[in-house]
């Protein structure tokens, strides 16, 4: 959806901050811990490994994860936190319909295996036998929109997000979707035959276990149907644009008319497809990629009916097997989590149905996290922290020698702008609507996703509610979006091991300031910047100034292009699709580094060496320390063709060598692999 893959930049690490008078600061620890370090690796040419070896040495990788960081750890702990908050909900005697007996039913309803595997495929049966039934052309344009709006998107999904050219004004967007595998290059990359192959064996399996194959009217069983599967699927992923086209913000801009809509999809039937999503009386809709909707129109007009079936029937399946008996689920997780990502084992069943519980009710159970979990004194230092950087971007948009002083005036507008979101939102949403039932755990998840899918579609032709949170307060992320032009920190992620009350502010600078900048920085990134001061796209830069951004980012690009992050199978990093996040990453730390040289010159950090490291030390081993992690090899190879965050080791040992305060502050060395030449360093904000 385009509120993931475009609008929302997010960061997995932050922290609490605060400013200490200067009498404390004598009395504060260095906030260095000495397990996370590898004293015998040579910081000069590994410093990822100097900075984070002791953790990595410490913490390996659990089998249930095929990534284990600083941040999981921190997730883990946030995960128990949820788990006994919901065991106290489900302690008392519920009254029916209350938001304490919806929390505790689907809690109890997921951990009840002996009722799961005696329902099987049950709770999908009459799903599967409506698309066996479909026999015409009309029939499968009216499953696709009963389907989208129980929260199962073939094809395509829709969405309400900001006019690009209005952005106080909601509007519908229509975004490619449909791919049981994600992206469009496991379907047409050759060097992923062998997961198409396994992908295929897995449809094959659960459309038999489902029993589709004898519902189907078209006969050779399970493998006749992944092929078919299959054969949809990879069309429609040769019409998607890839990763990099999907990034640029006015490539995905196409905005039409009911009529126009019609006329480019005619198959699609969308005046049912809205009056079955309840979408009415609106008249302007975003189409970010056109050319794949005309394709979705052929395939349903023309595409063989019971491969079109086949695929309606998979998406299904697929969408449910999570949340059916264990032979679905160790399926499911046999392709995804082994063959994927190289996940070892399976999550326990309490943190998977916790996550199911959470994401249905996500804020209500936030109410109870920030209640117990979140000090409001916590708000306010994140508040005056983030104040300090504001301070800090500002003098750092006066350096930018390649920006015309007229563009600079522009810039600051638009930082000043920017809202700020720390810890919680200032209303809770209403969930006396979500019909929760003591019938099956997947007929709840349908129901729960079309509460939201109805949410969602209230939000369409109203005014845009600056005051909504993307992120609930509980999850453990951060973001920027540039529709509103805010940044947010969730209450879960503001928390240790990340920050250290008892830590001198130069390794609070590292951690949580540079994660500050970072996301501020997204407003100013080759997505962000294309935004103006009130999230609207429109370009508020003179040419000179987008030629000397463009000139400075190619060369981000060439560098990380020029990583190899795995030697077998080959793979390189992948400097284009990740280069707003290595834009955020490098000036995040320039941002966070001019303001500890402020707090510095007013002696609100210790000048002195502590633990044998200066401030500015301090500073960057904090910042690498927050990425400390454990990798598969599985995994380094779907992150860096999926995610657009350059690879944790990476977005140390590949950011800071163009960070001439690190360079310096460790007298890194021409000759050392930290040492990148003057030159050749990119310095943006």
């Amino acid at each position: 959806m385009k509120k993931t893959l475009l609008t929302i930049a997010t960061m997995a690490l932050i922290a609490t901050a605060c400013n200490h008078k200067k009498s404390e600061t004598s009395q504060l620890g260095s906030g260095i811990d000495p397990n996370y370090l590898d004293t015998t690796a040579n910081l000069v040419d590994d410093f990822y490994r100097y900075a984070c070896g002791g953790w990595m040495d410490a913490n390996p990788l659990k089998p249930d994860y095929s990534r284990y960081g600083s941040f999981d750890k921190l997730a883990e702990t946030n995960q128990e936190q949820l788990r006994g908050l919901i065991d106290s909900v489900s302690a008392a005697q519920n009254e029916k319909g209350t938001i304490a007996y919806k929390i505790a039913t689907l809690y109890h309803i997921g951990m009840d295996s002996v009722r799961l595997n005696q329902q099987g495929a049950e709770p999908i049966q009459e799903l599967l036998k409506g698309i066996a039934a479909i026999n015409s052309r009309e029939a499968l344009a009216a499953c696709v929109a009963a389907l989208h709006h129980q929260g199962v998107n073939p094809f395509f999904g829709m969405m309400n997000e900001a006019d690009p050219d209005n952005s106080k004004m909601q509007i519908a967007w229509l975004w490619q979707s449909g791919l049981g595998m994600g992206d469009r290059d496991y379907y047409l990359d050759a060097n992923n035959a062998d997961k198409r192959a396994k992908y295929q064996e897995l449809i094959a399996k659960e459309m038999m276990m489902a029993g589709y194959d004898k519902m189907s009217a078209f006969a050779g069983g399970g493998d006749v149907l992944a092929k078919m599967v299959m054969g949809v699927e990879t069309r429609l992923a040769k019409a998607q644009y890839d990763k990099l086209k999907n990034r640029d913000p006015h490539a995905t801009v196409h905005k039409m008319s009911l009529d126009e809509l019609k006329k480019i999809a005619p198959a699609v039937s969308f005046d049912s497809y809205f009056a079955e999503m309840g979408l009415k009386e609106t008249n302007t809709f975003n189409v970010a990629q056109p050319e794949y909707m005309t394709e979705v129109s052929k395939i349903l007009a023309t595409e063989n009916m019971e491969s079109v079936k086949a695929y309606l029937a998979w998406q299904v399946v697929n969408e449910a097997a999570s949340y059916l008996s264990d032979d679905f689920v160790q399926a499911n997780f046999e392709f995804y989590g082994r063959t994927m990502s190289g996940q070892e084992q399976m999550r326990p069943r309490w943190k998977r149905v916790t996550s199911t519980v959470n994401g249905a009710m996500s804020e209500a159970l936030g109410q109870l996290y920030v209640a117990k979990y979140f000090p409001p004194e916590a708000k306010e230092r994140m508040l005056t922290l983030v104040g300090n950087l504001k301070e800090a971007f500002a003098v750092r948009i006066d350096g930018a020698d390649w920006m015309d002083p007229e563009t600079k005036e522009k810039a600051k507008d638009k930082l000043a702008a920017i809202l700020v979101k720390v810890g919680y939102p200032d209303k809770w949403r209403d969930y006396s609507g979500l019909d929760i039932s003591d019938d099956s755990y997947f007929a709840n998840v349908l129901r729960s996703n079309r509460f939201d899918v109805d949410y969602m579609i209230g939000k369409i032709g109203k005014p845009t509610d600056r005051n909504e949170w993307g992120m609930p307060p509980q999850m453990v992320n951060a973001y920027y979006n540039p529709t509103t032009n805010e940044i947010c920190f969730p209450a879960a992620i503001l928390q240790p091991p990340f920050f250290n009350m008892a830590a001198d502010d130069a390794a609070n600078y590292g951690a949580i300031g540079v994660v500050i900048g970072h996301e501020m920085t997204h407003g100013f990134d080759d997505q962000g910047h294309e935004y103006d001061k009130e999230g609207n796209l429109n370009n508020w830069w003179k040419e000179s100034d987008a030629e000397n951004f463009k000139t400075n980012a190619q060369v981000l690009i060439d560098y990380f292009n020029g990583i190899k992050v795995l030697d077998t199978p080959e793979t390189y990093a992948n400097g284009a699709f990740c280069l707003g996040e290595n834009i955020a990453d490098n000036g995040g730390l320039h941002i966070s580094y001019v303001a500890l040289q402020k707090a510095l010159e007013k002696k609100q950090v210790n000048a002195e060496a502590m633990d044998g490291y200066t401030p500015e030390q301090r500073f960057f081993l904090a910042y690498a320390a927050v990425w400390a992690s454990n990798i598969c090899d599985e995994e380094i190879v779907r992150l860096t063709a999926m995610d657009v965050h350059s690879l944790a080791k990476w977005r140390v040992n590949g950011t800071l060598p163009h960070i001439t305060e690190f360079i310096d502050a460790f007298n890194i060395q021409p000759g050392n692999k930290m040492y990148l030449e003057p030159e050749k360093r990119v310095t943006l904000w």
